[in-house]
């Protein structure tokens, strides 16, 4: 009887992992920094459990693997033609 049961909660378990935001890396570009300054940065961004992405730029930090990739300019753009 409680074979269902453990399998329902490792099924729900498994799909509210699969709902989660992807872990985020930070560096900074060009300077030295600690562990412990960046734990202090992230706590100090943190606001009701979501980090904030322009306090972490404010700070000096560069995602490594952003969410969304940044617009460029119109000069930075691909033509929409393939060219094999």
């Amino acid at each position: 009887m409680r074979i269902p049961s453990v399998l329902a909660g490792l099924a729900l378990g498994l799909g509210l992992a699969g709902c989660a935001q992807p872990e985020r890396e930070w560096l900074k570009l060009n300077q030295p920094y600690s562990t412990a300054e960046f734990r202090r940065d992230v706590a100090e961004c943190t606001r009701s459990r979501v980090l904030d992405d322009a306090c972490m730029k404010a700070r000096g930090w560069v995602s490594v693997n952003p969410l969304r990739p940044e617009k460029s300019d119109a000069s930075g753009t691909r033509s929409a033609t393939p060219r094999y």
